[in-house]
């Protein structure tokens, strides 16, 4: 018997089931030069938590709502950007840290806190950031 299946959307976690796959918000990002919104991945500025760590679930958490299905993978990011100020209003740049996180043991999240959500597949998301594909395509291994 063959099966087939009609359209699976961005939103579903049920897409390209052997591909891994990146939670990407569609909303305000910290550091954008204007006050439209923008795909970015879930992001929270570091302030007095722990370890960076820490923080990087608390920002998973601010949109998942809890964590008890999604494991991190280490104690160090996988990868860090330096961003440079985008124009003489900040006062200096800043680095973005990335941390990598699995979802287990369920299919279906409630997101919140941004406008819009996709999972994407490595291919697709460096669509979403054809500026910086060079350092995706060296972090993300896959």
């Amino acid at each position: 018997m063959i099966m087939t299946s009609k359209f699976v959307s961005h939103r579903s976690l049920q897409r390209a089931l052997d591909r891994k796959l990146y939670l990407l918000l569609y909303g305000k990002a910290y550091g954008s030069p204007s006050d439209k919104p923008v795909w970015h991945f879930p992001e929270k500025v570091y302030e007095s938590e722990e370890t960076l760590r820490k923080c990087a679930e608390s920002a998973l958490q601010s949109v998942l709502g809890e964590l008890s299905h999604t494991y991190f993978v280490g104690n160090a990011p996988m990868g860090h950007m330096v961003i440079q100020p985008a124009d003489d209003a900040q006062e200096s740049g800043y680095k973005r840290f990335f941390f990598k996180s699995q979802v287990t043991a369920t299919n279906k999240f409630e997101i919140g806190k941004c406008e819009d959500f996709v999972w994407v597949t490595k291919d697709e998301l460096l669509g979403y950031f054809p500026e910086q594909t060079e350092y995706l395509n060296k972090m993300i291994i896959s």
